[in-house]
This record gives structure tokens, sequence and C-alpha cells, in this order.
């Protein structure tokens, strides 16, 4: 079995970003779902796992870089896996112990020193254990773990696959 070319794929994961971002922005503005605390970090690591695959496919690496990149893109991808995690369970806490809604992000930054924004992107609040969409059964965290499952895969097997 001839296995596609690994600048290729980084290139495809990279556009496979692009696209998930884009529609994360797309439910943003067009359906005016303002972005939770969770969903904002979980962006940031589908940031970081574009960043790289763009960054690999640039740089059309031999084996050693490839598996660097490979390395690089599981560890962006297994955060933002985790954050998709973290906010699934607060969906799935009873409204009882959710815990309480904090101010917007664009506040917390004019008012909050930086270490607390970063723990409240970090942990999240009730605001994020809101599902405002779904589709086909599943909420955006939902998608989202789905996403980070299948980007953690592929740099594992871009990092360990046979030359």
């Amino acid at each position: 079995m001839i296995l596609p070319n690994p600048r290729i794929t980084f290139l495809l994961v990279f556009l496979f970003v692009v696209f998930l971002l884009g529609f994360a922005f797309y439910l943003e503005y067009a359906h005016g779902l303002e972005p939770c605390k969770l969903c904002i970090t979980q962006r940031v690591m589908l940031l970081g796992v574009g960043l790289v695959s763009l960054i690999a496919f640039l740089h059309n690496p031999d084996t050693i870089g490839r598996r660097v990149y490979g390395l690089l893109v599981s560890i962006w991808a297994l955060g933002g896996l985790y954050f998709a995690g973290r906010q699934l369970w607060l969906q799935s806490l009873p409204e009882d112990q959710v815990p309480a809604c904090g101010p917007g992000i664009s506040y917390m930054l004019e008012a909050f020193p930086v270490a607390d924004v970063l723990g409240a992107l970090l942990t999240g609040d009730g605001n994020c254990a809101e599902v405002l969409w779904t589709m086909m059964g599943l909420s955006i965290p939902g998608w989202s773990a789905l996403g980070f499952t299948g980007l953690v895969l592929f740099g594992a097997w871009q990092a360990f696959r046979k030359p």
C-alpha cells in the first residue's frame, strides 16, 4: 500500500483546521453563538495544530522532522481534547452543580490580571455548561472532541509511520 506524502497530509490537516475555525467563526458571527471560555481555549489549541501543520507543510521535513511535527500536532490536539472533555463534563453536571457564570472575556481582559483571565480560560464557568447548538445529538464540544481525537491519531500516525 502506498501511503500519502507526509507533506500533503500536513497540508490537508492545515486546511481541515482552517475549515473548523471558519465554521466556529460562522457560528459566532452568523448565528450569534458567543464562545465561552473553554471554546476560546479549544480554538487556541486548534490554531496550534494548524500552525504546526502549516510549518510542517512548508518545511517538508525528513523522517525525524516529520516525527517531531507529528508529535507536536498530537500534543496540541491532546490539549484541545482535554478542554473539550472538560466542557462536556460541565455540560453533563446537574443544574445545581454547575459553577456560577462569570463575566465575559473582553471585560475580564480589561478588569482582571492576566493570571486570572488564564485561569478562567483553562477551567471555564457556568457559561461553558450551556448547550446552545447541536448536530446529530452532539454539542459543539462533542464535535470538537471527535475532531481532536482524529488529530491526535493523525499526529501519532505521522510520527510513527514507516517511511
